[in-house]
């Protein structure tokens, strides 16, 4: 640059004298000015300045770096790395992020900008250009602000490569330069896991559910940037919070010494079980409520026909308070689905009841949308999945179950991208006889054909992978009137059974009954005299091969319920009772 400017001026030198030499010779021209030297006159000057500024910043050597942070984005049941890169340009100020960014993350910049600002620190004024790596990877979330944000004060010198190296950074900055809380934090512990990452630096919000799964990676809760600046300088150091989490059971603070003793002391009751129904509520029905603690001891599925008012859904409201505590695998599980989801809370959720309505859509109920949102079938797994009015719900919707049901999984894949989401649920649905509600009671006003017609709505194969089937009858007025139970024993008594049966079978077979493939149910059945009488039964029912099997499932269960070591005859009869015609 400084070579160009010197042969500019010289250029206007020499014909500033070709210039001159001629008005000499000609002295008829002597007086008047010639238009270089008039160019000369003016311009000159401002050169000469604008040559001494140029010149004393190219003398000035600024070396060239590029600054790396690392980060992640969850990306549909697990997370992918992402490596923020930053680079400096001279220029005017400008701020730009590359690497297939969407709109949340392009918003980005006017947040790092305020955040850098109000945390009392200098943002640099000059050409930033930040590539999120790798390029071919959507990103669609606020994840990466707290990465970007540092990587530009190492770009200005305010940080240094010692304070970022072996450290994962993720969390969403207010202007304030709050550090804001972000989903999917499960999956990005389990990333930094499997990169034995040495420290990860997370929002203090999201440190309940970060610290269910780690244990060689260091979890380092932060509110602020201007904490984690002081934390990462050695100045303040932030600890773990495990001595300091409140116990959600007596109200006080108390001490932690590891992760399992956090989880079995720190979990949240499910949206206050206290002011749900319980079995002691619902008068008569002692089939239906046998039923339904045996479909909850080995988590199978139910489905409840009765007309309107017969406590169909009520009894599956029950069931909320019924099941046991999930043990640490499990909730792991649940918080980690719940942590995906956009309208997850910020408490660990525990035996999740999703109740969707029929109307709900195919996306809301199976997941899927461009960043591979978990559904309503994914979010109950591990817990109830209730759909009441079954038979008023899409087809599709109903279709879909089959997977789920039968794999305790389902795969969504779009143009993109693909991934599988758990869906061990428990599905308990409820449906009227006929369109009417009062088929079977003497006031029905529905044809045959428009009864035939509703019950077809539910297909054979969607039934067929339902373990239990059962009918309800209407309780007369007059029982009702003399009901006057008060207490809880028979819920206390329904609950103490389920959670002794789960205990058998987690100790003795390691998975819940439902859980058992075909070769593993078929070692379940040692009785001759069972073999045969199961064999007959099954001829004279004509029962399918996935009924058979889900009939020694569910004749395991009773067996566990009655703490008999193998199946007998009665367990089998009692099993073949709750497979009624629809």
């Amino acid at each position: 640059m400084l070579t160009s400017s010197f042969f500019c001026i010289y250029e206007l030198y020499l014909r500033y004298k070709s210039t001159r030499l001629r008005i000499v010779n000609d002295s008829s021209k002597l007086d008047q000015p010639h238009i270089f030297i008039k160019i000369l006159r003016t311009f000159l000057p401002l050169y000469f300045i604008t040559l001494t500024l140029v010149s004393s910043r190219t003398l000035v050597y600024i070396p060239r770096m590029t600054v790396k942070v690392l980060s992640a984005i969850p990306f549909g049941h697990g997370s992918r790395k992402v490596i923020v890169e930053a680079d400096t340009t001279r220029g005017l100020p400008r701020f730009d992020i590359i690497g297939l960014a969407n709109k949340i993350v392009d918003e980005s910049r006017g947040r790092i900008r305020a955040a850098i600002k109000n945390s009392d620190f200098v943002f640099p004024s000059e050409h930033i250009t930040i590539n999120l790596a790798p390029a071919e990877l959507p990103k669609r979330s606020s994840h990466l602000d707290l990465p970007i944000a540092l990587a530009i004060l190492r770009l200005s010198k305010q940080l240094l490569d010692a304070d970022l190296n072996s450290k994962c950074f993720v969390g969403e900055l207010a202007l304030s330069g709050e550090i804001m809380p972000v989903r999917g934090i499960v999956n990005i512990v389990e990333l930094a896991e499997a990169r034995h990452c040495e420290e990860l630096i997370i929002p203090s919000k999201n440190y309940k559910e970060a610290i269910l799964l780690a244990s060689k990676t260091k979890i380092t809760p932060v509110h602020n940037l201007k904490e984690l600046w002081l934390h990462l300088k050695g100045v303040q150091q932030i600890f773990p919070q495990e001595n300091v989490v409140k116990n959600t059971r007596t109200g006080k603070a108390q001490a932690f010494s590891d992760t399992s003793e956090f989880i079995t002391t720190n979990v949240v009751k499910n949206n206050n079980t206290d002011t749900l129904p319980i079995l002691d509520n619902i008068v008569g029905q002692y089939d239906a409520k046998r039923a339904l603690t045996i479909a909850l001891a080995g988590r199978h599925n139910i489905l409840l026909s009765g007309p309107p008012g017969s406590g169909k859904s009520m009894l599956a409201k029950c069931a909320r308070s019924l099941l046991p505590e999930p043990t640490k695998e499990e909730l792991i599980e649940i918080t980690k689905l719940h942590t995906l989801s956009k309208l997850a809370n910020s408490q660990v959720p525990v035996r999740p009841f999703r109740s969707p309505h029929h109307t709900s859509s195919l996306r809301s109920m199976l997941g899927g949308g461009l960043d591979l949102q978990p559904g309503e079938i994914s979010l109950a797994s591990r817990g109830i999945l209730f759909l009441d009015e079954i038979a008023e719900f899409q087809r599709d919707i109903l279709e879909a179950l089959r997977q789920p049901l039968e794999e305790h999984c389902i795969n969504i894949c779009t143009a993109s991208a693909k991934t599988c989401y758990p869906a061990n649920l428990i599905l308990i649905g409820t449906m009227n006889p006929c369109p009417c509600g009062n088929y079977g009671t003497g006031t029905c006003s529905c044809t045959p054909r428009q009864v035939d017609n509703y019950r077809k709505r539910l297909s054979g194969p969607i039934l067929d992978r339902i373990d239990m089937k059962i009918k309800i009858r209407h309780v007369p007025t007059s029982v009702l009137v003399k009901s006057t139970t008060t207490s809880n024993h028979e819920h206390e008594t329904a609950k103490a059974k389920i959670a002794a049966a789960s205990h058998i079978q987690l100790e003795e077979r390691h998975k819940y009954n439902s859980e058992l493939n075909s070769v593993e149910a078929s070692k379940l059945i040692t009785n001759t005299k069972t073999k045969n009488f199961i064999l007959e039964a099954c001829k004279k029912l004509n029962l399918s091969a996935r009924s058979y099997f889900r009939l020694i499932r569910v004749s395991r269960t009773i067996a566990d319920l009655d703490n008999s070591s193998t199946i007998e005859p009665s367990h089998i009869a009692e099993a073949l009772l709750y497979r009624q015609e629809i």
